[in-house]
């Protein structure tokens, strides 16, 4: 049965022998949530690639403090997969999140397409990102992940040309395109950067931008898959010829 894990910023360089205080709301879900004993063992990540384990020596309300027993550290994993999804209406935002964490992926990027139903503005922007990034946060930990993904700033259909640009392995999922996914060459140490439409379609003048970027459209198959769910189903295929295997 795998460890309770919990996210604490400051693990890294932290040796065995050490003890090292769980505070804040990590330590209030740990304490009274989960009801953690003195005695238990429990894993501590700085979401950054370094995890501590160790037993549980103290607990008070409000904290636990964990005695070290080993420490590791994991490389990031290749390649590294960057997907950019378009906002889509209701709560199918955190969902793609949610998948998109669990099968791997590096950086998530919110994208203002032009038919994108749901709008950031304002306050709902700030309010929005926010969730997209506890969702990651939520799944990372629940995945077991050393490394977090990022969630980046929402990106307009310029700021996404320049990520394709600069991509060695730049996807645009297209419904209507001739070429497959699967006839994409993906090298081991790829930046893989795919682009999901929103759920009116990648209109033609964002194709174009792709185009123009280097990126030309391709299909997963013959079945239409929605918005949150199209970035994860591209995201395996290329995962399974390269990093699963």
């Amino acid at each position: 049965m795998s460890l309770p894990f919990y996210v604490h910023p400051g693990v890294a360089g932290t040796s065995v022998g050490a003890t090292v205080t769980l505070d804040g709301d990590e330590a209030r879900h740990a304490v009274v949530v989960k009801r953690t004993q003195v005695g238990e063992r429990i894993a501590l990540t700085d979401g950054a690639g370094t995890t501590v384990t160790g037993t549980v020596a103290e607990v008070t309300r409000s904290s636990l403090t964990v005695r070290v027993e080993e420490t590791a550290y994991a490389e990031g994993e290749h390649p590294r997969v960057v997907v950019v999804q378009a906002i889509p209406k209701g709560d199918r935002g955190e969902l793609a999140v949610e998948m998109l964490t669990e099968v791997g992926v590096n950086v998530i990027v919110p994208w203002a397409a032009s038919r994108s139903v749901a709008v950031w503005k304002g306050e709902r922007r700030a309010k929005s990102l926010a969730k997209w990034r506890s969702a990651a946060r939520e799944s990372a930990k629940q995945a077991r992940r050393p490394w977090f993904p990022e969630v980046g700033e929402m990106a307009t259909t310029d700021d996404v040309a320049r990520l394709l640009r600069d991509a060695s392995v730049p996807v645009v999922l297209h419904e209507a395109a001739s070429g497959p996914l699967a006839d994409i060459p993906v090298p081991g140490q790829a930046e893989i950067v795919i682009v999901v439409g929103p759920e009116g379609g990648i209109s033609d003048d964002e194709l174009a931008v792709f185009a123009a970027a280097g990126a030309e459209p391709v299909r997963l198959g013959s079945s239409v898959l929605r918005s949150s769910t199209a970035g994860v189903a591209a995201t395996a295929a290329l995962l399974a010829r390269t990093r699963w295997r």
